[in-house]
């Protein structure tokens, strides 16, 4: 078992700086947890205190139910990969991996087949006798979870392990880490700015914002139903679109009013505004650029928008518009839904007619900036 719970956690800096603030979080044995949010929020520092690394100001962390506050790190049973590889520079690939190992006596037989099934897991058997030196920026950073993964340690850490490798090598080393956490039985903690390594590596997400927890869920959860207007502008690229306009009641209906339109909330998302008693009020419409289409000119529900820029990224376009009120509008187009004349007109400087469907629509509250549909 390797289970971790974090209850009321608190970190002070001196001139009381609060880095982390009432942190709440139970893990279960063998989940994959992802820490995610802007620089400074707070996520590497919770990591941190959960290593032994930094010390905790309030509250408690636990392992397996022992509370290892004032445990040293190396009697945490826990490994930990930083962003910067770290590898010893004179030794060769086989003993950076062995070096935990050395260290705790371990006789060489045992040394060398634990080295040899952990090189073999990550595919850079052919490398152990070279030095990091002659390492791409991947290979080094596969040692490095080689060092962390040949203590059998009960939960591994990862600090931003691929913000230094190029997009490429990004996205092929969150394949092999996926690949990786279904060959180990270890529970995972993971620490990243980058809200796409989130999505595709968690089991579960917590999303942070200046040292408060604001939002814990599976990737579908959070972005299906974002808690507050920060959470729905983190999770999703390009980013939530959003409005200042109206939600209108109209018996059982509802509908938003932006730019002069009249678009209907879905009837799933009507029924749980009614369960909550919303009347009519002054919202926040987020739409994502993938659930905005193209509509029909002239009609109720469409609204013109002028493109600016037409990004092509091969499977899609990525339109940048200004609304009737100067706002932007990024929308997300298949280039299989179109014809070669409709690709020929999304050029800078014309206009399209583009609506959203009422399933696809967020409402906040401006004040609180609360989902009116969250829990």
């Amino acid at each position: 078992m390797a289970t971790v719970k974090l209850t009321n956690v608190k970190k002070i800096y001196d001139k009381n700086v609060v880095a982390v603030q009432d942190f709440n979080l139970d893990i279960a044995d063998k989940e994959f947890v992802v820490f995610v949010g802007p620089s400074g929020c707070g996520k590497s520092t919770t990591l941190r205190m959960i290593a032994g690394l930094e010390d905790i100001s309030e509250g408690t962390v636990e392992i397996d139910g022992v509370v290892v506050n004032d445990l040293e790190p190396r009697d945490r049973d826990i490994a930990m990969v930083f962003q910067n590889y770290a590898l010893y520079p004179h030794l060769s690939v086989f003993e950076n991996i062995a070096f935990p190992l050395r260290l705790k006596k371990v006789d060489n037989d045992t040394v060398y087949q634990k080295v040899t099934e952990v090189a073999e897991i990550l595919g850079i058997t052919d490398y152990l006798t070279r030095k990091p030196r002659a390492l791409s920026g991947g290979q080094r950073q596969r040692v490095a979870i080689g060092r962390a993964m040949v203590r059998d340690a009960k939960v591994l850490l990862m600090d931003e392990p691929l913000s230094n490798l190029d997009a490429k090598l990004r996205n092929q080393m969150r394949a092999e880490i996926i690949l990786l956490r279904q060959r180990i039985n270890s529970t995972f903690i993971y620490v990243t700015h980058d809200q796409t390594e989130a999505m595709t590596l968690g089991d579960r997400i917590v999303i942070m914002k200046d040292g408060f927890i604001q939002q814990v869920g599976t990737p579908e959860e959070v972005f299906d139903m974002p808690k507050n207007l920060f959470v729905a502008g983190f999770i999703g690229a390009p980013q939530m679109n959003f409005y200042n306009t109206d939600l209108v009641r109209e018996g059982d209906d509802y509908y938003v009013t932006p730019f002069g339109t009249k678009m209907k909330v879905s009837d799933k998302k009507a029924e749980g505004l009614r369960a909550k008693g919303v009347s009519s009020q002054s919202v926040i419409l987020g739409v994502r650029p993938e659930h905005i289409t193209m509509g029909t000119p002239g009609e109720s529900d469409t609204f013109a928008a002028k493109i600016l820029v037409n990004e092509m990224m091969g499977s899609e376009f990525h339109l940048h518009t200004t609304c009737p009120d100067d706002s932007e509008c990024i929308v997300r187009i298949p280039t299989l839904k179109l014809d070669r004349d409709q690709r020929a007109a999304l050029t800078a400087g014309h206009e399209i007619s583009i609506t959203f469907g009422g399933e696809a629509m967020h409402l906040f509250d401006p004040e609180t900036e609360r989902n009116l549909l969250a829990d």
